[in-house]
C-alpha cells in the first residue's frame, strides 16, 4: 500500500508527541570486529538502538546464533528494554560477523557468508509482524542475500500495509539486480547515498541525467513516494513524487570526527522519527544530518552512554 492511500485511510500515525511508535526492523544483527575491539552492529540493529533511545518501540526481526555473540545481543537488548520477541535462535549458523578494516579514514567491510541472519524463518517473521502491528517497516539489502531471508521479508510485506522504508546500504558483493528491483518495488521511502544512486541509475535508468532527474526516473519506475539522498558533509535532500526537492541545512563537520561508521544509520533513525512525528521535511532532514554528524564524533555506530542522546531529546521535545 502506497503512502497516498495511507494518508487517505488514516493509516499514517497521528502526530502525538509522546506516543511510542512501533517500528519493525528486518535484517542483520551482527558483531563489527574492528582492529582493536568488537561492537554490536548491523544497520537495522543500529537504527533500532537509536529509535529506542528516542523513546520509540523498535521490534527487530532477525536471527542470532546459539553462541556467545548471540547471548551478548540479547543481553544488550534486555538491558535497554528493547523488545526481543522478533529475534530467532539458530542452532546451525553463527551470529553474524563483519570485519572492519580502516585505511586512511575509509572503512572496508569484510562480511562473512552464511550467518544466522541469512536464515530468518518466514512463518515466524510473518507471525511477529501480525502481532505487533508496526507503523513502519524498515529493511535493507544485506539480509536478502539468501533465499530463506528473502522469503521472510516477502512474508512481512504481505502481512502489513504499513509504510516501507528501504535503506539501500549496498555492500559488494552481497547484492544483485533482482534483489534491488524487488526491494524498490516493496518500498515507499528510499534512503541512499550519491554513490548508490549512481549504481541504481546504471542498473535501471541508464539514460542518466543529473541527480535530480535520476531520482525522478527511479521514483516513476518503482512508484516511490519519497527518495532521500545523503551527501556526507554536503548534507542531504529529499524528492517527493511531485518532483519537489527539499534540502537539509549542512551541519558543520565535527571538530572531533573519529570515523563515519554508522552515520547513515543515525540519519535513517532520525529521518524515521521525524516522519512518524510529522516534523516538516526540512526540519527532519536538518535534524537527521546533525545527528549523523554527531555520530561521526564517536567510535562505532552507537554511543556507549545514553547521555549522548539527551541534548537531542531536549531540543526536539521528545
Amino acid at each position: 500500500m502506497k503512502l497516498e492511500s495511507l494518508f487517505q485511510s488514516g493509516g499514517w500515525p497521528s502526530p502525538r508527541a509522546h506516543r511510542k511508535r512501533t517500528i519493525a526492523l528486518f535484517g542483520e544483527v551482527l558483531t563489527d570486529i574492528f582492529p582493536d575491539r568488537s561492537v554490536l552492529g548491523g544497520a537495522p540493529f543500529n537504527v533500532a538502538m537509536h529509535l529506542k533511545a528516542f523513546a520509540q518501540k523498535p521490534v527487530m526481526i532477525s536471527r542470532l546464533g546459539n553462541d556467545a555473540a548471540g547471548i551478548e545481543v540479547l543481553h544488550t537488548m534486555s538491558e535497554i528494554r528493547m523488545e526481543t520477541l522478533g529475534v530467532q535462535c539458530d542452532k546451525s549458523h553463527p551470529t553474524g560477523q563483519v570485519k572492519v578494516h580502516i585505511q586512511n579514514g575509509v572503512n572496508r567491510f569484510e562480511i562473512l557468508p552464511r550467518q544466522a541472519y541469512d536464515f530468518i524463518h518466514p512463518a515466524v517473521a510473518r507471525m511477529i509482524t501480525l502481532s505487533v502491528h508496526p507503523e513502519l517497516v524498515y529493511f535493507g539489502t544485506m539480509a536478502q542475500r539468501h533465499e530463506t531471508s528473502r522469503r521472510a521479508l516477502r512474508a512481512i510485506m504481505g502481512s502489513t500495509g504499513a509504510p516501507r522504508f528501504l535503506d539501500v546500504n549496498l555492500r559488494p558483493p552481497w547484492y544483485d539486480e533482482a534483489t534491488l528491483k524487488q526491494s524498490l518495488q516493496y518500498a515507499d521511502i528510499v534512503k541512499l547515498n550519491a554513490e548508490e544512486l549512481g549504481i541504481l541509475t546504471k542498473m535501471f535508468e541508464p539514460k542518466g541525467g543529473n541527480t535530480q532527474e535520476q531520482v525522478l526516473h527511479l521514483m516513476n519506475r518503482f512508484d516511490l513516494e519519497q527518495v532521500v539522498v545523503t551527501c556526507g558533509e554536503q548534507g542531504a535532500w529529499q524528492m517527493d513524487r511531485e518532483g519537489k526537492k527539499v534540502e537539509a541545512a549542512v551541519s558543520a563537520p565535527s571538530a572531533n570526527a573519529v570515523d563515519t561508521v554508522g552515520a547513515g544509520d543515525g540519519f535513517a533513525a532520525v529521518y524515521i522519527l521525524g516522519s512518524l512525528m510529522r516534523w516538516k521535511t526540512a526540519l527532519t532532514l536538518a535534524r537527521a544530518n546533525a545527528f549523523a554528524a554527531a555520530i561521526c564524533g564517536i567510535r562505532g555506530a552507537v554511543p556507549e552512554h545514553a547521555d549522548f542522546y539527551q541534548p537531542f531529546i531536549a531540543e526536539w521535545g521528545i
